[in-house]
């Protein structure tokens, strides 16, 4: 079972940047998707982008302004975060699900779908005001 940290969010201004890191733990890291969601107040758990190996996917809300990575020990997600607006206010979390893929088999690919996560870290507070 893949265990998840999520770094303190922050407090920012309109326009500006943030970044959020993810410390993953267990064992066959590789063999999981991962993905960053949100939750505002009052809304629905929305799915921010996903992960799974070279693939990469974005919520519309966030396209052209966030990016996810992975650094090259594979051990922390980031997910910087620019141009950022009050909309985006929200608890973000990260999350991963069981993805197992070998050599020759279907490229790779993940969802936003929140059903398909079964671990998840505990939350990290974006607030994004003047």
């Amino acid at each position: 079972q893949v265990q998840l940290v999520e770094s303190e969010g922050g407090l920012v201004q309109p326009g500006g940047s943030l970044r959020l890191s993810c410390a993953i733990s267990g064992e066959d890291l590789d063999l999981y998707a991962y993905g960053w969601f949100r939750q505002a107040p009052g809304k629905e758990r929305e799915g921010v982008s996903c992960m799974c190996r070279e693939f990469s996917h974005y919520g519309d809300a966030v396209k052209g302004r966030f990016i996810m990575s992975r650094d090259s020990a594979k051990t922390t997600l980031y997910l910087e975060m620019s141009s950022l607006e009050p909309g985006d206010t929200a608890v973000y979390y990260c999350a991963a699900y069981w993805n197992p893929w070998s050599v020759g088999g279907p490229p790779p690919s993940c969802t936003l779908d929140r059903k398909k996560y079964r671990a998840w870290g505990r939350g990290a507070q974006v607030s994004v005001s003047e």
